[in-house]
């Protein structure tokens, strides 16, 4: 049969053998922690000043607008994720809505998101490592501490961080899961201890022009600038719960937990970005934050509380890896249904019998990842991922849309709400973020795409385990 009709069918998808089946250990707390430990992260803790730096004060706006499209785009998730509790998140929903050929362009692009994800925190992680070696007095050769484009050879920082991850993932999902938790209540504790530090410093002059570039402008240099394009970049900081669909094959109670975790990690953290950026303007005009990449420790250093700018420093290089985690956890996970579907080698897709992890998966996603980190810069790393990022939204509420029409008498744990309005929004929303991306950014991306779907047409169509099927099946 062609393969753009191949479709898996949503009541077989559960159906699997033991030894492709992921072992169900998590609860909602685990789920919510997963969530909160993946947008809490590098977005909040380095891109609020590059954000700063494209759209001066108004970057509030380009977090309410980045989160508003993600806060759609979340609700289509929750549908999603409690109708299909079985790992490959936006992959998966596109195999049994759509086709096999869109599957395979999401699952691509998912594994560059997750792959450039941890490589991109891993970078952000370093540059704290790097600003508490530097106060310390330590003497770590630069060489050592950055990445080609920065002056040095290898960001070696970054890359023992993302082999570590990687060896804690192996282990096993709950057991992660638990140090999730220990590590975003670090985060959480950091970030309150920075907004009580910097609210009395409060400057409402630094508001002050508060959108310098408005909407959308060009620099001299052909550079965007302004509210969209900084929502464009600083996205990265607010995905995050689509990772806890992935975990949906693990969790105890699909049809509760998952829509709790995917909705009440995206609204709590969409409080938090808010408070934490208003109080750091607020404390330290735009301008000045632009250029670090260290930004809340940059901060409190510039009020005189070194001390605090250590241990907020010092909590991001405890709690960040906790992102790095989380994506790593997600791209293993789809790297493994892609491989149990026949669309990677089957061999890819076994479990350990010890652990119930896929380990390879978790090995060759931890070395990809390292070697990124290792010699990329963060802004365009970033970038990258946002553009992966963006067409999984799309697929995943375009698959919300389809299925109300298709089959509007299938049973949902979770509805959302004003589907009609809330998946064209999500859509709508992804498509003007990605065209707000750098072109490279836009070029790169499709390259990867044009690449894969080589790689489809030359190895995964044959191989697929519905090749020769007939559609639905």
């Amino acid at each position: 049969m062609a393969f753009w009709n191949r479709r898996k069918s949503l009541d077989t998808l559960a159906s699997l053998p033991g030894e492709q089946r992921l072992r169900k250990t998590l609860g909602w707390p685990h789920l919510v922690a997963l969530g909160v430990g993946a947008i809490v992260g590098t977005g909040i803790y380095t891109l609020t000043g590059i954000g700063a730096g494209l759209a001066g004060p108004a970057v509030i706006l380009s977090f309410a607008l980045a989160g508003a499209v993600c806060a759609c785009a979340a609700l289509a998730y929750a549908e999603m994720a409690t109708m299909m509790p079985v790992a490959g998140s936006a992959y998966t929903y596109s195999y049994a809505v759509i086709g096999e050929a869109v599957a395979w362009v999401v699952g691509w692009s998912l594994i560059l998101e997750y792959t450039v994800v941890c490589a991109a925190v891993s970078v952000g992680w370093a540059a704290y490592v790097t600003g508490v070696l530097n106060a310390w007095h330590a003497g770590v050769p630069h060489a050592l501490l950055a990445g080609p484009q920065a002056g040095g050879i290898v960001n070696l920082p970054a890359v023992l961080i993302s082999f570590a991850v990687a060896g804690l993932l192996a282990v096993g999902t709950r057991e992660s899961a638990v140090v999730n938790l220990f590590l975003v209540a670090i985060k959480l504790i950091a970030l309150a201890a920075f907004v009580a530090l910097a609210l009395p410093a409060f400057d409402a002059g630094h508001f002050s022009p508060f959108a310098p570039y408005g909407f959308f402008q060009l620099s001299a240099d052909g550079a965007k600038l302004g509210i969209v394009p900084a929502a464009s970049l600083i996205f990265f900081a607010f995905y995050g719960f689509d990772t806890i669909s992935t975990a949906a094959e693990e969790t105890k109670n699909p049809g509760r937990d998952l829509s709790i975790g995917i909705v009440g990690s995206m609204v709590l953290c969409t409080l938090i970005y808010m408070l934490v950026a208003a109080a750091a303007i607020g404390a330290l005009p735009a301008g000045a934050l632009a250029n670090s990449a260290e930004p809340l420790a940059f901060i409190l250093r510039g009020l005189n509380h070194p001390l605090a700018a250590t241990l907020v420093g010092a909590a991001a290089i405890v709690a960040l890896p906790s992102v790095i985690m989380v994506f790593m956890y997600g791209q293993s996970r789809i790297f493994f249904v892609m491989a149990r579907d026949g669309l990677l080698p089957r061999a890819l897709a076994r479990v350990s019998p010890r652990t119930g992890t896929p380990l390879l998966m978790t090995a060759i996603t931890g070395i990809w990842a390292a070697i990124i980190a290792g010699i990329a810069p963060l802004k365009e790393i970033a970038e990258l991922a946002n553009a992966g990022t963006l067409c999984a939204f799309i697929a995943v509420a375009t698959c919300m849309m389809v299925l109300r029409l298709r089959e509007p008498a299938r049973t949902r744990a979770f509805r959302t709400p004003l589907w009609w309005l809330v998946g064209p929004l999500a859509i709508g929303g992804c498509l003007y973020l990605f065209w707000n991306l750098p072109a490279i950014t836009q070029i790169w991306f499709l390259s990867w795409n044009v690449f894969g779907f080589c790689i489809y047409l030359l190895y995964s169509s044959r191989k697929s385990n519905l090749a020769g099927q007939q559609p639905g099946i």
